[in-house]
This record gives structure tokens, sequence and C-alpha cells, in this order.
């Protein structure tokens, strides 16, 4: 299985890991409403671009993630 990784802390994607330390405000429903800053299969960070439409996420090695490919989270 392939590890995966928070998207906005860069973090492993651990659901124990919610509310201990830096990761904790990675629950907050106010940020699951930003675009990912990190890719979610290596935890590298992502060029992101905001647009009035939406947001475009980039990964080296993963490729592109849109809003409209996420659909209303990040």
């Amino acid at each position: 299985m392939t590890p995966r990784y928070c998207v906005h802390c860069g973090g492993p994607e651990d659901p124990r890991a919610v509310g201990e330390g830096a990761h904790a405000r990675c629950g907050d429903p106010r940020v699951t409403l930003e675009p990912p800053r990190y890719c979610a299969d290596c935890a590298r960070r992502m060029v992101v671009q905001i647009t009035p439409s939406g947001w475009s996420a980039r990964c080296s090695r993963h490729g592109e993630t849109t809003s409209a490919d996420a659909g209303s989270t990040g």
C-alpha cells in the first residue's frame, strides 16, 4: 500500500495523529477549504495557483489536481 500524506501539512495521514501537535490544525474545518499544499502521494510541496474560478496544484512527480477534480473539498 502506498503511504498517504496530509495535503495541508505534509505529515503522515494517520487518523490517530489528528488532534496532536502541528497536525491538529489540519482538522480545522476552515483548513479543508484551502487548496492542497503537499502531494498526498509523496508529501512534496506542490505549485499552487489560485484563480477566481478555482485552484490548481501540481506535483512534479504525480501531475496536476484541480478544484474541479477535488469537488468542494481540498
